[in-house]
């Protein structure tokens, strides 16, 4: 039987998170996934590290994140950008939704429409004005969790892929390939927890939330210089949610588009280094969601993309659907059993505080010290 100080179930950022702790500390990690590579909701997004628009707990997750992508970023060798988020507000409730978290919040700045427009290639027609989300990060998804893995394998950690865990108690993990002992236990397998732990997942209401998206090539006057965020961004983030402003903002939005809020859209854009531009993103709750995309959802996006930017038609290049898992809190830490961890970001903002995640709540439940800066 082989052995590991910490064996982390699921290759997601919450287990590479696991990961990057326990080896930063000198302990031998085994990580096993059932996929050949990272393919969930880790890959499945925007790369958009939404730091400054999280509030609470949530927050102090994306603000150990941010310095952990940034480190990782420079030890591994893959893209990420200080380019903080853009908000575009077309309406007067959206500039008083942003005044009010500018007025808190000194890490959001109030822009002129010039200014935006210089640094956003949308239409000037009833533009109002915007922010800027200064902490906000931006990384490209499809290279930046296999980085992580080389990055990890070249530290010592075992990657175990196509292997599939079957069964976890204090000290063992079964799996497809045989049992390995573990001297502590980190399940990150995200909306999978009803299978691996079902009753771990039924008693904290774990859901699934699946999302359609789209990539597209599209001709722009200057590239988008972060990602961008919409009137319907501002009524999902806890930093916006709070005040009266949200809910007159949401009243509004819900009125005059019924047909978007059926989606539960949050109309946002990143543009990757190659040019192309990721849309979306709808969300639909199940606990499993069926595998089959409207194509309303698709056609809305567009036709939202085409109202907000100054450009001619995008060209699709390809439509996805993710899923995360989705409870009545932000977050699912759990220890059913001695030993055993189970993380998970339950809102959809894993890629924002997954590395914070894994990192505070290891620390705490395994009496680890903090690592120190420049080891491993």
């Amino acid at each position: 039987m082989s052995r590991a100080d910490l064996v982390v179930i699921g290759s997601g950022i919450v287990g590479l998170g696991a990961a990057y702790a326990a080896v930063r500390r000198g302990h031998s990690v085994i990580v096993v996934d059932r996929a050949a590579a990272p393919l969930g909701a880790t890959v499945r997004n925007f790369g958009h590290l939404c730091i400054g628009a999280q509030e609470g707990e949530a927050r102090r997750y994306a603000d150990v994140s941010r310095g952990l992508w940034l480190r990782l970023a420079r030890e591994a060798g893959f893209w990420v950008r200080e380019s903080g988020t853009l908000v575009a507000a077309r309406h007067d409730d959206e500039i008083a939704v942003l005044e009010a978290a500018a007025r808190e919040d000194d890490g959001v700045r109030m822009l002129e429409t010039d200014e935006l427009l210089r640094l956003a290639p949308i239409r000037r027609d009833g533009l109002l004005g915007g922010a800027h989300i200064r902490t906000d990060l931006q990384t490209d998804p499809r290279t930046a969790a296999s980085s992580i893995v080389r990055h990890l394998a070249g530290l010592g950690v075992e990657f175990r892929f196509r292997t599939a865990a079957t069964g976890v108690r204090g000290g063992r993990v079964d799996t497809t390939r045989g049992p390995i002992d573990a001297g502590r236990i980190v399940v990150a397998v995200n909306h999978d927890i009803d299978q691996l732990l079902p009753e771990v997942a039924e008693e904290a209401g774990i859901e699934r939330c699946a999302l359609d998206m789209m990539r597209a090539a599209v001709t722009l006057r200057h590239p988008l210089a972060a990602p961008l965020l919409t009137g319907w961004s501002l009524i999902r983030y806890g930093r916006f949610t709070g005040g009266r402003e949200a809910a007159a903002l949401r009243e509004r939005l819900h009125a005059e588009r019924p047909d978007l809020a059926a989606l539960d859209l949050n109309q946002m854009y990143t543009q990757l280094p190659d040019g192309t531009l990721i849309i979306g993103d709808s969300h639909a709750t199940d606990a499993a969601p069926p595998p089959f995309q409207p194509e309303a959802a698709f056609a809305a996006f567009l036709a939202e993309a085409e109202e907000l930017f100054d450009m001619p038609a995008p060209r699709v290049i390809e439509r996805w659907q993710g899923v995360y898992a989705k409870g009545p809190q932000e977050f699912l830490v759990e220890t059913p059993d001695e030993g055993v961890l189970v993380l998970a970001a339950t809102t959809g903002i894993g890629m924002t505080t997954g590395l914070g995640l894994a990192e505070e709540n290891l620390t705490a439940a395994f009496g680890w010290a903090p690592a120190m800066e420049g080891t491993a």
